[in-house]
């Protein structure tokens, strides 16, 4: 939510100070360089590089499968969390 006021509110100082004319412009290229699938990509990669650096919350891992839909989990082990591949 507030992600949205500052875009917004940065949006606003940009368009105020810029014309519309170049806010259009500079929103439109804000959108089209988020909006391609390699950006988003990008993004979320970063975001989920973030989190489970900040998460405070163990990792789970699959220990048992007991059928197809079930699955018993558990924390993973900070050794076999060490060892797992970065994003």
């Amino acid at each position: 939510m507030i992600r949205y006021l500052v875009v917004l509110a940065v949006g606003y100082v940009l368009g105020t100070k810029a014309g519309r004319r170049r806010y259009e412009q500079i929103a439109g290229t804000y959108r089209a360089v988020t909006g391609s699938p390699a950006a988003k990509a990008m993004i979320d990669a970063g975001r989920r590089k973030i989190a489970d650096r900040v998460s405070p919350d163990p990792a789970m891992v699959t220990l048992t499968p007991i059928d197809a839909e079930t699955a018993v989990l558990a924390p993973e082990a900070a050794d076999e969390k060490a060892s797992r591949p970065a994003l």
